[in-house]
């Protein structure tokens, strides 16, 4: 079996993954965007039996702007000369586009938070007329909630633009959106690998701890021990998760998002509102962390099962 290629950016992300490949034995050898070229008048490539994308949005946060337009020509590229790509350019397309991510949800009659779509801040204030606050400011390229900003009143919106506070995307798109706070503080991440459930959690964000819900980054079990968080690298004070088993229709539901999605593998977070008591999906992760300290908090390593389903991806290519 010719290695399966690895292409990240982060430096402490997939630690656990590359140790669980290692100890099966597994060939596989890493590639990054800053050490990274192809050639594009190249037709055959045949080093590599699978290359699994798992280039974040967040990339631009740790200065490196250029690897999402890079990331996208190179999945296409090597989709087009028929080289099977794990988490391709569709489902890179809607990681990158939290538009887009809107889109796919309204078309499958998925509830999602009203959202208006700008390309500059004047655009804001006057979306901003036709929509409930509170709000969010969200960047449209991010990840691990970078740049996404609270506004409690229309005021605090019109402050923030006329002094020039207003965080800027990647893309210098920004969506306004109608900010909806978790009943009991907790939202519900569910991961997918090969478009079937793998498991949710329940994730506790302490009050005005802000946006980042990277469940890599949790640091203890709701009313439990803490945990080791090997890949983030650190505790992030306020965050807390559990395992929850969903009912089927939610299951379901996350589902069918990661097969519109064309999610090999990713996360889907939701929310029940205390606004209006009703269910939200609000993000969809096509570069999904795993939990921090997984056994603990799982009781199994889900690296395990995105291993079989890369092997199970070499194994249809070769049939």
């Amino acid at each position: 079996m010719q290695p399966i290629t690895i292409y990240y950016e982060h430096p402490e992300w997939f630690t656990g993954l590359f140790a669980r490949l290692d100890e099966r034995g597994v060939p596989y050898r890493t590639a990054k965007p800053e050490n990274k070229a192809f050639d594009a008048s190249r037709v055959r490539i045949g080093s590599t039996s699978l290359f699994v994308n798992r280039m974040s949005p967040s990339a631009a946060d740790r200065g490196l702007e250029y690897a999402i337009p890079y990331t996208q020509e190179l999945l296409a590229h090597l989709e087009q000369r028929g080289l099977p790509v794990f988490n391709g350019s569709r489902a890179f397309g809607h990681d990158i586009s939290k538009a887009r991510q809107h889109d796919l949800l309204q078309s499958l009659g998925i509830a999602t938070p009203r959202t208006l779509v700008a390309r500059c801040d004047s655009q804001l204030l006057t979306a901003a007329k036709h929509l409930d606050f509170p709000v969010l400011v969200k960047p449209n390229v991010g990840g691990t909630g970078a740049g996404i900003t609270r506004f409690d009143t229309e005021d605090e919106l019109r402050a923030a633009v006329y002094d020039g506070r207003m965080p800027s995307g990647a893309d210098g798109i920004s969506l306004l959106q109608e900010y909806h706070s978790p009943q009991d503080g907790r939202i519900t991440r569910v991961e997918t690998v090969g478009g079937k459930f793998l498991y949710a959690i329940q994730v506790e964000v302490a009050p005005g701890r802000g946006f980042n819900l990277c469940p890599a980054d949790a640091c203890r079990i709701i009313d439990g021990p803490e945990l080791s968080t090997p890949e983030a690298g650190s505790h992030v004070i306020g965050l807390s998760v559990k395992r929850l088993n969903p009912p089927r229709e939610k299951i379901a539901m996350v589902e069918r998002i990661a097969a519109a999605a064309s999610l090999d593998a990713g996360g889907v977070e939701y929310l029940q509102s205390e606004r209006d008591g009703l269910l939200y999906v609000y993000d969809i992760n096509a570069m999904s962390n795993f939990v921090a300290d997984p056994v603990r908090v799982l009781g199994f390593d889900p690296n395990d099962f995105l291993i079989d389903s890369f092997l199970t991806r070499v194994r249809e290519k070769a049939a």
